[in-house]
C-alpha cells in the first residue's frame, strides 16, 4: 500500500502511533510507552477509529484502550502497534486475546519486544489466530522511542541519556565557587522537556551541593511531569537544607549510597521524606555505578536522564553505561583555567565505533549535538 505523502500508508500511521507513544514517555515505568491505533476502511478510504497510549503506571495498555475507542468498527480493521503485543498474564490478561477478540484481522507492529515473557510469542499467537501480521515498519524509530525498555530486560540497567552543557571553548564551569551560566532559555526549556520524559533525573554529590539544583520540571503546565530525583552519595552529605531534601515530601527523591554510609545520615534524611538505597562501593570507596544502575531496573526504572556534570560523566562513560549524550555548545568562550565538559573516556566512547550523530540542531544562539549509541 502506498501514499503520495509520508511514505506507505502503514509508515503514515505508524507514525501516529509512535507519537502517541512518546507523549507517556517517563510515566509509564516499569512498562514501556507503547502508542497503538485502530484503522478500518478499505484502501484510499482508511479512517482512524481508536487509538491509545500506555497509561501512566503502565496499565492499561495502549491496545485495549484503542480497541476499546473502536468498538464494533474494530472487526475487520488493522492495528498499528509500536511494540509487538503482550502474550503473558501479568496485572491485567495478555493484549492478544484483546486483539482476537476485538476481530482485528491484521496487526503492524514496529518491532519484537525483547521480554522473555513475550519474545515473539505475541506475533505467534496473533498468526496462529488467522490475523495477517506485519512486523518491522519504521523498526529504527520505534527502537530508539523504547530504548530504556530494551535496555533493562536486555542488560539489566535503565537507559541512560547523558545531557552536558560546555562554553564555546569546551569548559563546564570556570574559577572554583565561580557560577557559569553556559545555555539560554531555548536550550534550557529542552532539558526540561528531556526531563518530563524520564524515569528519573541522576546527578552526583558535587552537583548536588554546588548547585543546590531543584531538578524539576518548570515548563508551563508541566511541573507533574516533574520525574523522580536521584543522587549518587557515597557518604550521605546531601545537606538537609538543600532544595532536594526539602522538597522531598512533594517530590520524590532518592540517595543512592554505600553500604559504609553512617546509619544516622540514613536516618536524618529519612525524615525529610528522603529514600535511600545502600549497593556496592568501588575499591576507592565511591559507589559502583554498574550496581547502582542495577538497582535502579530492579524498581522499575527504564529511562535515566543524567545531568551529573562532568566528573560523573567521566565515570559513566568509563564504565560504558552511556546510551545517548547531547553536548549544548553556548556562544561565549571563558579562555583557560576552566573544567573541561568532555573527558578522555567519554571523547572516546562517542568517537568509536558504537555512537553516531542522531541530530543537530540550534536552540538560539546555542549549539546541540546529540550522540546515541546503536541499539
Amino acid at each position: 500500500m502506498s501514499t503520495s505523502e509520508g511514505g506507505t500508508v502503514d509508515d503514515r500511521f505508524m507514525r501516529l502511533a509512535l507519537a502517541l507513544g512518546r507523549r507517556n514517555l517517563g510515566r509509564t515505568w516499569p512498562n514501556p510507552s507503547v502508542g497503538a491505533v485502530v484503522v478500518a476502511g478499505a484502501k484510499g478510504q482508511e479512517r482512524i477509529v481508536g487509538q491509545g497510549v500506555t497509561a501512566p503506571g503502565g496499565r492499561p495498555h495502549a491496545e485495549p484502550l484503542a480497541l476499546e475507542m473502536a468498538g464494533d468498527a474494530a472487526r475487520g480493521a488493522t492495528l498499528y502497534v509500536t511494540l509487538e503485543p503482550c502474550s503473558h498474564y501479568g496485572a491485567t490478561p495478555p493484549c492478544v486475546d484483546a486483539i482476537i477478540a476485538a476481530g482485528i484481522t491484521r496487526v503492524v507492529t514496529a518491532i519484537d519486544d525483547p521480554d522473555p515473557r513475550v519474545a515473539g510469542r505475541g506475533h505467534a499467537r496473533i498468526a496462529e489466530a488467522g490475523l495477517a501480521v506485519a512486523s518491522g515498519i519504521l523498526a529504527d524509530e520505534a527502537a530508539r522511542d523504547h530504548r530504556g525498555h530494551i535496555t533493562r530486560v536486555t542488560q539489566g540497567r535503565p537507559s541512560l541519556h547523558l545531557k552536558l552543557a560546555r562554553t564555546k571553548d569546551g569548559f563546564a564551569a570556570g574559577a572554583p565557587d565561580e557560577r557559569l551560566r553556559i545555555t539560554g532559555p531555548i536550550a534550557d526549556g529542552a532539558v526540561h522537556l528531556w526531563r518530563a520524559h524520564a524515569d528519573a533525573i541522576l546527578v552526583g554529590i558535587g552537583t548536588a551541593r554546588a548547585d543546590d539544583p531543584s531538578l524539576t520540571v518548570r515548563l508551563p503546565g508541566l511541573w507533574q511531569r516533574s520525574p523522580l530525583r536521584i543522587v549518587l552519595d557515597s557518604n550521605l552529605r546531601l545537606s538537609p537544607a538543600s532544595h532536594l531534601v526539602r522538597s522531598a515530601r512533594d517530590i520524590p527523591t532518592l540517595v543512592v549510597t554505600t553500604r559504609s554510609a553512617p546509619i544516622h545520615a540514613k536516618r536524618m534524611l529519612g525524615s525529610f521524606g528522603v529514600e535511600t538505597i545502600q549497593v556496592d562501593a568501588c575499591p576507592h570507596g565511591r559507589i559502583d555505578l554498574s550496581s547502582a544502575l542495577s538497582q535502579l531496573a530492579e524498581r522499575g526504572l527504564t529511562r535515566l536522564c543524567c545531568e551529573g556534570g562532568p566528573h560523573l560523566a567521566e565515570a559513566l562513560a568509563a564504565s560504558d553505561l552511556v546510551d545517548v549524550c547531547t553536548l549544548i555548545t553556548g556562544p561565549r568562550a571563558i579562555g583557560a583555567g576552566g573544567l573541561p565538559a568532555v573527558g578522555e573516556a567519554l571523547n572516546g566512547r562517542l568517537r568509536g565505533a558504537g555512537f553516531s550523530v542522531t541530530e543537530a540542531r540550534a536552540f538560539g544562539s546555542d549549539l546541540s549535538v546529540t550522540y546515541e549509541r546503536s541499539v
